[in-house]
């Protein structure tokens, strides 16, 4: 396909296309991967009006009960009820279960959509491809491997400031970051990984400064070396692609020597009292850490925040017994006060029960105070903050006392930049097991609206390096009730 087929380009793009094609004088052999990245930033730059510039989303992986915090059945069957009180929130006739208390008090700024389904067959019981579907906004197994919502957000705007990746997931430690992925998109646009605990009080981004022993003025010279050498290039494809690594380097060489890098990372530099109110230990740093991220000008943030089993609270050593793998996946002895590994147990091992702190008390105390800093700060007008999970629980207890995948209906939550604060959406049935409301949402339509928050044109594809061309989130739509 030519590529003036490709991209509707307003004049003043369609002359910078020229000249850049005039540079770069195109060989027969076709587009190399700097003449596809710039055209696809330039097709960007048309895109709608954003309501967000940023994103930050709160993956929390391993399947969530959304019957035991955002959709509450106190009249379900009392040997399948949850054990948690139904509440009031700040919100009338808008009400969680008693695990949400903290996060009752800021439900005014929040739109819980009841009606999530994800009905895609083979996908329901595997969390790296249920966890590649949520990153992605796409269903795993098409004909390409589709990138992050992330990597897409960071090849069509970039960055917002210079010397922080625009693409960053944290602390992309579990089982699961693997799922994360730049798909057919350029290395580049992987989401830089944190590592580590935030709860640690010894705790440094690594890769973060130059290597001792080296100058900064020594690392300027290199360089500039290698900038001269690719220039020896000339016209060829090696030295357009060797031109599309640079704009890679730079970036690279001003987070390494880039004070401002450096602080936005720093936890210690925010005030004690702040830090408390999230809570000591790993997901409340983490929540933190995802808003001073926000703050400091990342474009978008996924937080993944499972405990470790050997973990920090209050800057001391804490270690979780039997907590081995400390996500949502409840199978078994989902309301123990301790660890979930019953006799003869199945795939639930390794957690701790939901009501318990590494798990919903962490959480709720994280959430509530992550939104009540983003709207005392004037973070929310452009940021849109996203509560995501893989699926939801059962709505039966299993022989373990545990709840198993669902995918029939579960439970995400907005706020942010223009989405309505004190709203529900959809409905679900006494148990909380199938949808009873008119409205029901994909997770492709979960990603249809971060992209049309962004403001990006979803009629206008992506191309792959082969010219396949890409749509982004091509089966979903955006959620209405988010707009």
């Amino acid at each position: 396909m030519p590529v003036s087929e490709r991209t509707l380009l307003t004049p003043a793009q369609e002359r910078g296309r020229r000249a850049f094609l005039r540079r770069s004088t195109l060989s027969a052999l076709g587009l190399t991967l700097a003449d596809w990245l710039f055209l696809e930033r330039t097709a960007a730059a048309e895109g709608r009006r954003p309501q967000a510039t940023q994103v930050l989303v709160l993956f929390e992986q391993g399947g969530v009960s959304h019957i035991d915090t955002w959709d509450p059945k106190p009249d379900a069957p009392s040997e399948h009820r949850s054990p948690f009180a139904t509440i009031s929130t700040r919100v009338d006739g808008m009400r969680f279960t008693e695990l949400l208390t903290k996060t009752a008090r800021v439900a005014h700024k929040l739109t819980v959509v009841r009606c999530m389904t994800q009905p895609t067959p083979g996908i329901g019981n595997s969390h790296p491809k249920g966890s590649q579907y949520v990153l992605s906004g796409e269903a795993p197994g098409g004909p390409v491997l589709m990138p992050d919502i992330g990597s897409v957000a960071a090849l069509s705007l970039g960055g917002v400031v210079p010397y922080l990746p625009p693409n960053v997931l944290l602390p992309g430690t579990d089982e699961q970051a693997a799922s994360s992925t730049a798909g057919f998109l350029p290395a580049g646009y992987s989401a830089f990984k944190t590592l580590g605990s935030p709860a640690d009080p010894k705790w440094r981004v690594p890769n973060l400064g130059l290597r001792s022993g080296v100058p900064e003025a020594r690392f300027r010279e290199r360089k500039a070396l290698l900038q001269a050498l690719d220039g020896g290039l000339g016209n060829s494809s090696r030295a357009r692609d060797a031109q599309a690594m640079h704009s890679l380097l730079e970036q690279a060489a001003d987070m390494l020597t880039n004070p401002q890098t450096r602080r936005a990372f720093d936890l210690e530099s925010e005030p004690s009292n702040v830090r408390e109110k999230y809570g000591m230990g790993h997901r409340g740093q983490s929540y933190l850490l995802g808003r001073k991220l926000i703050e400091a000008g990342v474009r978008f943030v996924t937080v993944d925040p499972r405990e470790p089993q050997n973990s920090f609270r209050d800057g001391r050593p804490v270690v979780y017994q039997g907590g081995g793998n400390m996500n949502w996946d409840h199978h078994d002895a989902i309301y123990s006060k301790t660890h979930t590994n019953v006799p003869n147990g199945g795939a639930g091992a390794g957690r701790w029960g939901i009501g318990t702190w590494p798990m919903m008390g962490s959480t709720d105390q994280a959430f509530a105070a992550l939104i009540e800093d983003m709207d005392q700060r004037g973070l929310l007008k452009e940021t849109l903050v996203c509560f995501v999970t893989e699926f939801g629980r059962t709505p039966k207890v299993n022989e373990r006392q545990g709840r198993d995948h669902w995918t029939h209906s579960f439970s995400f939550v907005f706020a942010g930049a223009g989405v309505r604060g004190g709203q529900v959406v959809g409905a679900t049935d006494r148990d909380g097991g199938y949808i009873t409301s008119s409205s029901a949402y994909l997770i492709d339509d979960y990603a249809a609206s971060v992209y049309e928050k962004l403001g990006l044109d979803r009629s206008r594809p992506i191309y792959t390096p082969t010219s396949r061309p890409v749509f982004l989130a091509a089966h979903g739509k955006p959620i209405p009730e988010l707009f």
